[in-house]
């Protein structure tokens, strides 16, 4: 970059003379008249305390000290425009990075989706995907960990935006050699004495909270003998024998011999899945990835 005491204006006038090896060519590219562009050269020659062009009757020539300065005057000039562009994309939200958070089993559903359409109308922008349970996002959020982040069954924050992106329908989770399998949709409160395998409710309290009133409108609480974090690990301890449990649908794409994903009845209302984000205005970037998700 330029010494402080450089006007950009004058390493400009310097590269086209030294370019076209006129005076008179480089004012009448630059658009000015020859006496203004000489005084911007002659400026600079005293900044650096030297000659920059030998003057000859049918143009000039490059010094030394010019030939020294030429890549340095380059580089700079070059930065600067770069750096123009670059504010200019991020100002338009078209450049910059986004760390986004995810739930674990969005990655068989609306990630892929979301983040591939995304890339390909902002390729500028890094996305730094988290996977993240409810709670760890938001609490990343309030933080500004995370810029944004999608999670199920958000309860009203009045410091969090909230914008529903995706409804998935409930299902019964079971054992392949479970006799409830033979059936095309499983009664609710034919679970009621099963064990339950579950995340822990600190985990996701508002969809934790949601599956316990799923089974209370069939009219028993259930037996909770199992808990991991992710739904993988729980889809596994189904296979395994250890419980059933209730899942978003999305959570079928998780493929175990050993498992079966039945509708329920009565069917429940769908879950919420929501792009969450802090409260107060976005920056471009952010706008425009909100944009790019509800589009």
């Amino acid at each position: 970059m330029p010494a402080p005491e450089l006007e950009l204006r004058q390493l400009r006038a310097f590269l086209v003379v030294a370019e076209t090896r006129h005076f008179g060519r480089a004012a009448e590219r630059l658009g000015i008249a020859q006496p203004p562009l000489s005084q911007q050269i002659r400026r600079l020659e005293s900044r650096v305390g030297h000659p920059l062009f030998e003057r000859h009757a049918r143009g000039v020539m490059l010094t030394a000290a010019g030939r020294e300065l030429l890549p340095a005057a380059r580089s700079a000039l070059d930065q600067v425009s770069s750096g123009l562009d670059a504010a200019r994309r991020a100002g338009l939200g078209q450049a910059g990075r986004l760390r986004i958070g995810f739930a674990a089993s969005l990655a068989f559903t609306l990630l892929p989706k979301v983040v591939g359409a995304y890339r390909a109308r902002f390729p500028g922008v890094t996305l730094d995907l988290r996977e993240l349970t409810s709670t760890p996002q938001m609490e990343a959020l309030r933080a500004g960990t995370l810029d944004a982040g999608f999670v199920r069954e958000t309860p009203p924050e009045p410091d969090l935006v909230s914008i529903p992106v995706l409804h998935e329908r409930l299902v019964a989770v079971l054992p392949r050699a479970h006799p409830l399998t033979a059936q095309r949709q499983v009664p609710v409160a034919a679970l009621a004495e099963e064990p339950f395998v579950l995340f822990p409710p600190a985990e996701g309290p508002a969809f934790h909270a949601r599956i316990l009133r799923v089974c209370a409108d069939a009219g028993f609480t259930p037996h909770i003998a199992q808990q991991a974090v992710e739904w993988q690990t729980l889809v596994a301890f189904v296979e395994a024998g250890l419980g059933v449990t209730i899942a978003p649908a999305g959570v079928a794409r998780i493929r175990l011999r050993g498992v079966a994903f039945r509708r329920l009845s009565p069917d429940p209302e769908p879950c919420v899945v929501a792009l969450c984000r802090q409260a107060g205005e976005p920056s471009p970037l952010l706008s425009a990835f909100v944009a790019a998700v509800v589009s």
